[in-house]
């Protein structure tokens, strides 16, 4: 037994820890638990825990469906829901998904990233992410196909007027913190309802374990304060949607690989390689960052989100964005992705990012011009005439463009990739079936 498993069992005897929960992910980036008294932990920890993993969305046939979970101890934090005697009663652990002779899942969402992340080793390269998470608070949550109600109407950055908000991200972060997860900052965002939280740069694989606990954390927070939290990217006809937007940056060593100090940009051939192969495959990469009907009402002109595949370096309405907060501060030099949704799942999300950016650098693609225009003013024919090449409008299209990628294909897996793209048509098809409000609203009088 090594030294992480010690502290976790000392931890659950000296906390008097009564239940321990075991996290892992399906591959649509739900959340999935199984609860474990604190006695069997040390048989998980040597063993497992098997589970039927054909009950999961695209795990296992059912002739195939013997699966084990292996806790990470490194992921071990206790829950800070108190029982009624006022202490801790439960914790949290993350799961690698096994199979029975001990070989990783290629079906685990986890497993995916960490291959991305064992070619960036290769490479020579630890990856870091940051990212933005935009969530909007509601009153309730209709199951009717009513239009929700947001729980305040604050715009940017307003404080003092909308108490709920306001209490509601302090007692979230207080939460995330106690939980070992690091906010930069927060605040209320553009629309009515709408807030933004920021995690403090990690390494991927932590990052994405940090991404789903924070939904949880969210929604869990969100509900004592007696208001909803939803991720669902466009609630809102009329206002922006969520995003995710994410900081990337490579490290070798303790050096930033995407730091140059003599280029205008402060970006390393490194770096400007990384985003050109951001770029180049960002339309085959649009349905795993963007992996829901609704995740297209947000990619729209005038939505404040990218709608067309270019970069520049103060410019928002770029598909990635080169900040420049501290320039001159070489751990600083990061890139930023903007058309992830919070939606999304951040293991499969961050995995074809990275293969896109490591493709660049290793087989040499060059960057294109930085862009000053507005692309979000621009009419169509500008946009075709400037030479911008849109990213899907809507999901069909984006698995169209996945079903032709051979760099998606080999960063999910041939399992993953497979189930994703079966589980998405299906959702796409039935949406296309659907006859909406809207088309009754406009065409039932007239036609």
């Amino acid at each position: 037994m090594d030294r992480q498993q010690e502290f976790v069992l000392r931890t659950l005897e000296e906390r008097d820890i009564r239940f321990v929960r075991l996290w892992f992910t399906d591959v649509l980036g739900f959340l999935k638990s199984v609860a474990v008294a604190p006695a069997e932990l040390e048989g998980a920890f040597a063993e497992g825990i098997g589970f039927d993993g054909s009950a999961i969305e695209g795990f296992a046939r059912a002739y195939e469906s013997d699966m084990v979970l292996k806790p990470d101890p490194s992921t071990f934090q206790v829950l800070p829901w108190e029982n009624p005697d006022g202490g801790n009663y439960s914790a949290r652990m993350f799961c690698d998904i096994a199979m029975p002779d001990g070989s990783p899942s290629w079906a685990d969402p986890r497993h995916v990233l960490r291959r991305q992340l064992a070619k960036a080793s290769e490479a020579g390269f630890t990856c870091y992410v940051h990212p933005e998470i935009e969530f909007f608070l509601l009153q309730s949550l209709p199951d009717d196909g009513t239009v929700p109600e947001p729980a305040d109407n604050g715009g940017f950055f307003d404080q003092a007027a909308h108490a709920t908000a306001t209490h509601f991200r302090r007692q979230a972060i207080e939460t995330l913190e106690s939980m070992g997860i690091s906010v930069e900052f927060s605040h209320h965002e553009n629309a009515p309802g709408q807030q933004e939280i920021d995690l403090r740069y990690a390494d991927a694989l932590t990052m994405a374990d940090n991404v789903m606990t924070f939904r949880y954390v969210v929604k869990e927070v969100a509900i004592t304060q007696g208001v909803r939290a939803s991720f669902l990217p466009k609630p809102f006809t009329a206002q922006p949607g969520s995003g995710m937007h994410t900081h990337m940056s490579l490290f070798e060593g303790d050096h930033n690989a995407f730091y140059d100090a003599s280029d205008p940009y402060e970006l390393s051939p490194t770096g400007k390689a990384f985003v050109a192969g951001i770029l180049k495959h960002a339309k085959e990469l649009s349905a795993v960052t963007n992996q829901l009907v609704n995740s297209y009402k947000r990619l729209v002109v005038g939505g404040e989100a990218p709608t067309a595949v270019c970069w520049g370096h103060a410019n928002r309405s770029a598909l990635v964005r080169v900040p420049m907060y501290s320039p001159g501060k070489a751990a600083s030099r990061r890139v930023e992705v903007r058309t992830l949704d919070s939606a999304c799942n951040p293991y499969l999300a961050y995995a074809v990012l990275l293969a896109a950016g490591l493709r660049g650098i290793s087989e040499g693609y060059e960057l294109s011009a930085a862009t000053d225009d507005d692309v979000w003013s621009l009419s169509d024919a500008e946009r075709r005439a400037a030479g911008y090449d849109l990213l899907p409008q809507n999901l069909g299209e984006a698995l169209t463009e996945m079903e032709r990628s051979d760099l998606v294909a080999e960063a999910l897996g041939e399992h993953v990739y497979d189930f994703f793209l079966r589980n998405k048509r299906n959702e796409w098809d039935g949406y296309r079936s659907e006859v909406t409000p809207y088309e009754l609203r406009t065409g039932l009088p007239v036609f």
